[in-house]
């Protein structure tokens, strides 16, 4: 059987391309653990600086594998939505910046994937729903992410209609960031890695934890943790080096 997800690094950036373009590259058991252990060994190379999670084929993904969820056990159910779960939260936790990039449809957890991403850009014809109540299935994992992505009511509007939103409402609504012709999309996607992969990999990794640790806290405990890690930052190599570059008016050499 033929891996249902590649990766290919061509320092500082790497691509984990979804496989399964015959089935819209449903999620299933297999591909979410095998993606969440190339997304670990990416965390780990030190010559990664950003990840860019794509898929081949017509559909960027179609949501959990249907066929692994119809009779079955509550542990078996159980266990493919805990995949689900550490996969998402893997995205957040490794040191990269993870882009996603969409074409086609994104339905469910394929949704759920692409807000959990750190950046997403689509194609101007790409669609996203969560259909789920439509089966009988209410998207309650995709939600997590989804809320937090496009707030309250644009959330529920979703969830409960299962209608699909266009690539322009998904802008409009903060799913994704930006929507581009289908023929620039893997430019436009790779361009905004390259740009963000000239920094310091040290003090992305720095941000983009810091991000997550302060984005659901109290104004008060968020400018709390943000004094802490920005001062703990200035005192970095990479960010010593930025500043006296800059004071210098010449081109920093970063560590990482």
């Amino acid at each position: 059987m033929n891996a249902p997800v590649s990766v290919t690094v061509e320092a500082p950036l790497a691509v984990v391309l979804l496989e399964e373009s015959v089935r819209r590259n449903p999620l299933s058991l297999r591909t979410m653990r095998e993606t969440t252990r190339i997304l670990r060994e990416l965390h780990d190379d030190p010559a990664v600086k950003v990840i860019v999670i794509a898929a081949r084929g017509p559909a960027f993904s179609a949501g959990h594998d249907l066929a692994e969820m119809v009779d079955r056990t509550l542990d078996d159910e159980r266990e493919i939505f805990e995949a689900c779960t550490e996969l998402m939260t893997t995205v957040h936790e490794v040191r990269q910046p993870v882009i996603a990039q969409v074409q086609g449809t994104a339905l469910a957890a394929g949704c759920q994937l692409v807000a959990t991403c750190d950046l997403a850009i689509a194609d101007e014809s790409a669609r996203f729903s969560t259909p789920g109540v439509k089966i009988g299935l209410f998207c309650s994992t995709p939600m997590v992410a989804l809320s937090r992505a496009v707030g309250r009511k644009r959330a529920m509007h979703m969830l409960l209609t299962g209608d699909m939103i266009d690539a322009a409402t998904a802008v409009d609504w903060g799913l994704i960031n930006t929507a581009v012709p289908a023929d620039d999309l893997e430019r436009t996607v790779i361009d905004l890695a390259t740009r963000i992969a000239a920094s310091s990999g040290d003090t992305l990794a720095i941000g983009k934890r810091a991000f997550y640790q302060q984005i659901d806290a109290t104004e008060p405990d968020a400018y709390t943790l943000m004094t802490q890690t920005m001062a703990t930052n200035a005192m970095t190599r990479d960010a010593q080096e930025g500043m006296s570059a800059f004071l210098a008016k010449r081109t920093p050499v970063w560590s990482s």
